[in-house]
C-alpha cells in the first residue's frame, strides 16, 4: 500500500476553511460570553460550581487515596508540559519530514496559546472554593483552567494533523478516543477537590477549541498553499 502523503490545496478551494472557521467562531463568542459573566462575578454554572465541589470535595477527604490518584493524573497524565511536550514530538516530526511552515504554525498556535491563557488568569478575577483543601491547591484556581485549555489545544492540535495526512479510520478512532478520555478526564480531575470551579474548566475547553479551529482555518488560508506537496 502506497504512503498516505497530503498535497495542500488553494485557499479558495480548501474545504476545511469554512468549518473550521465556524467552529472558531462559535466557540470563541461562547468563551468571551462566560469570561465576561465570570469578570461580572456571575456565572450560569455557579450553583452547580459549588455543589458539585462540594460533593467531590467531602468525596475526598473520605478516600486519601483517590487524592492520591488525581495528583498523578494531573501532575503527570495531563498536566500542561505533558501536552506541551507531546506537541514538541509532533513539531519535530514535521520538522523532519519536510513540512516547515506547518511546524512552525503548529508550535506557534501551541505557544500563543498558552501566553493567551496565562495572560486572561492573571487579569481575570474568579471566586475561589475557600474550604479546607487536601491538596492545598484550591487557591491557585482561576479562569480560564490551563489543563483543559491546553488538553483541548494539544489534543486538536493532533486530531488536526491526521486530518490533514488522511489518518486511516481505525487510526481516526483510536486518537479520537483518546482525545475525548483525556478532555472528560482533565475536566473531573480539576473539578475534583475543588481545584477548579466547573466554569472555569468549561471556559478553558471553549477556548481550546476556538484556538484549534481558527489555527487551522488559517494555516488554509495563509500557510499551506506556499508550503508545497511532501510525502508523510
Amino acid at each position: 500500500m502506497p504512503s498516505p502523503h497530503f498535497r495542500f490545496r488553494s485557499p479558495n478551494r480548501s474545504p476545511r476553511t469554512a468549518p473550521a472557521l465556524r467552529t472558531g467562531a462559535v466557540a470563541g463568542a461562547a468563551s468571551v460570553v462566560l469570561l465576561v459573566l465570570v469578570a461580572m462575578r456571575w456565572s450560569p454554572l455557579m450553583a452547580l460550581d459549588r455543589s458539585v465541589a462540594d460533593a467531590l470535595h467531602r468525596h475526598a477527604v473520605a478516600d486519601p487515596g483517590l487524592v492520591r490518584v488525581n495528583r498523578v493524573l494531573t501532575d503527570w497524565v495531563w498536566d500542561p508540559w505533558t501536552m506541551r511536550a507531546l506537541i514538541a514530538v509532533a513539531v519535530v516530526v514535521l520538522w523532519w519530514r519536510g513540512a516547515r511552515r506547518l511546524a512552525l504554525w503548529v508550535a506557534a498556535t501551541s505557544l500563543l496559546a498558552s501566553l493567551f491563557q496565562q495572560a486572561l488568569k492573571a487579569v481575570v478575577g474568579r471566586e475561589r472554593p475557600r474550604w479546607p483543601d487536601p491538596v492545598d491547591s484550591a487557591q491557585f484556581a482561576a479562569f480560564p483552567s490551563g489543563h483543559a485549555m491546553t488538553a483541548v489545544v494539544t489534543c486538536g492540535l493532533l486530531l488536526w494533523l491526521l486530518r490533514l495526512y488522511g489518518a486511516g479510520p481505525g487510526l481516526w478512532a483510536a486518537a479520537l478516543t483518546v482525545a475525548v478520555v483525556s478532555a472528560v478526564g482533565v475536566a473531573v480531575t480539576r473539578v475534583y477537590l475543588g481545584v477548579h470551579w466547573l466554569t472555569d474548566v468549561v471556559g478553558g475547553a471553549l477556548l481550546g477549541v476556538a484556538v484549534v479551529a481558527l489555527s487551522a482555518a488559517g494555516y488554509a488560508r495563509y500557510a499551506a498553499p506556499r508550503e508545497g506537496s511532501h510525502r508523510w
